[in-house]
């Protein structure tokens, strides 16, 4: 008889996102005449870039010449993006990372979900709140968790981000062997310095414990003083894995192109304490369970680190955060204490209280879409987040509905 993994019972009734839009849906099909905002899951609306436009055009023409066609490409991805990755991405910011250790994917969320099948089902785990959902009901399909109790599964070390902490959460006071880190932070936009980036990596080499990185909007990052990447920080090597995304970066949210960082000295431990490399077991499961991201779409990445890709994809991020201020500048005239939108796209409101009312409340009376925290833990209550994802008219009218139902 055919069984199914019972851990799926514990998982909460809806994926968050999946919820947002189930109720958007609803309020449209009994608001048909009503024009809707997006600002909640944070999909992009500009164009890509058009160097990276170009070098997609390119690609496929290839594909339609005997003579530059492509076949199967290595799953790791090619070394043409590998390379320009590792260059432009870390070594020119100090970082010692080679091209062997970038895999490239199809994006971060599938790479930080399927990274825990890398590690034994008994590990403890550190998961900050608010948090991505991805990180906690992966844990919780694989049976590393209990059952939900009050909006947290048992099994798990929750470590509170809050308005005292800056949205950083402290260290552990348990050891604990695996912990899941993201800056600029979503959904808070906090950001974290080399200093507190620095405390947490002493604390992973003292309990010879893994962070697991994720920096997918480090592109949004302006003041130079914040850490791009966890590998600037010294021993980070030894005891860090990273997943990037150019979705944001680029607006590769409909492209799909991502990867994963995982160094050579990157270690884990059997039961009898026996370092084992991480590197050569993610190259199994990647060239085991990934088929590789297309040749064209590549090509069309490493566009990005081309001069004229820079220019054009810090343009597209300066737009972004032109409406993550507008945003701000809009919440804060109406009274709001806020974080986030200066050096990350997402904008954290305190709301001060049900997030899930309030986005029901901006969502019938402004028409205005955004994401309520509790759905990302416990301490999202009394938050939303709002995504500076969309069009400048559409962010500057959204703004205006706001002011005139916000009183």
């Amino acid at each position: 008889m055919i069984r199914v993994n019972k851990h799926y019972a514990k998982l909460q009734s809806s994926y968050l996102f999946s919820e947002i839009a189930k109720r958007v849906k609803a309020y449209q099909a009994e608001n048909p005449a009503k024009k809707v905002i997006r600002l909640g899951i944070g999909d992009v609306t500009e164009p890509l870039p058009l160097a990276c436009i170009e070098a997609l055009h390119k690609a496929v023409d290839e594909m339609a010449a005997r003579a530059t066609f492509r076949g199967y490409g290595p799953e790791q991805g090619y070394d043409f993006l590998r390379e320009a990755i590792a260059q432009n991405d870390y070594r020119a910011r100090g970082a010692q990372i080679n091209a062997d250790e970038v895999f490239v994917s199809d994006g971060a969320k599938c790479d930080t979900a399927n990274i825990q099948e890398l590690f034994d089902d008994k590990i403890t785990i550190a998961i900050p709140d608010p948090v991505y959902p991805v990180y906690v009901d992966t844990n919780v399909m694989a049976g590393r968790t209990g059952k939900v109790s009050k909006g947290r599964y048992k099994g798990l070390v929750y470590l509170d981000s809050t308005v005292e902490n800056g949205f950083v959460p402290a260290l552990p006071e348990q050891p604990v062997d695996l912990i899941y880190l993201c800056f600029p932070n979503n959904p808070t936009g906090a950001t974290a310095t080399r200093e507190q980036l620095a405390a947490w990596v002493r604390y992973a080499r003292d309990n010879k414990a893994l962070i697991l990185f994720d920096a997918a909007y480090e592109a949004f990052v302006r003041d130079p003083a914040l850490p791009r990447s966890i590998y600037e920080i010294e021993g980070a090597r030894d005891v860090a894995i990273e997943f990037r995304s150019f979705s944001k970066t680029a607006g590769f949210t409909g492209t799909r192109c991502a990867f994963t960082v995982v160094p050579k000295s990157v270690m884990a431990y059997t039961k009898k304490d026996e370092a084992v490399a991480l590197h050569p077991m993610w190259n199994r499961r990647h060239t085991t369970k990934f088929n590789g991201v297309s040749y064209p779409i590549q090509r069309a990445a490493e566009a990005i680190y081309s001069p004229e890709g820079k220019v054009q994809t810090r343009a597209l991020t300066d737009f972004y955060l032109g409406n993550a201020a507008l945003i701000r500048d809009t919440l804060a005239d109406l009274g709001f204490a806020m974080t986030g939108g200066e050096n990350s796209p997402y904008i954290w409101v305190n709301v001060g209280k049900d997030s899930w009312k309030f986005f029901d409340k901006l969502l019938k009376r402004a028409q205005v879409v955004t994401t309520p925290g509790a759905g990302f833990g416990r301490c999202g209550e009394g938050f939303i987040r709002i995504s500076a994802f969309n069009s400048r008219e559409a962010v500057e009218e959204a703004m205006q509905r706001l002011r005139k139902v916000i009183k």
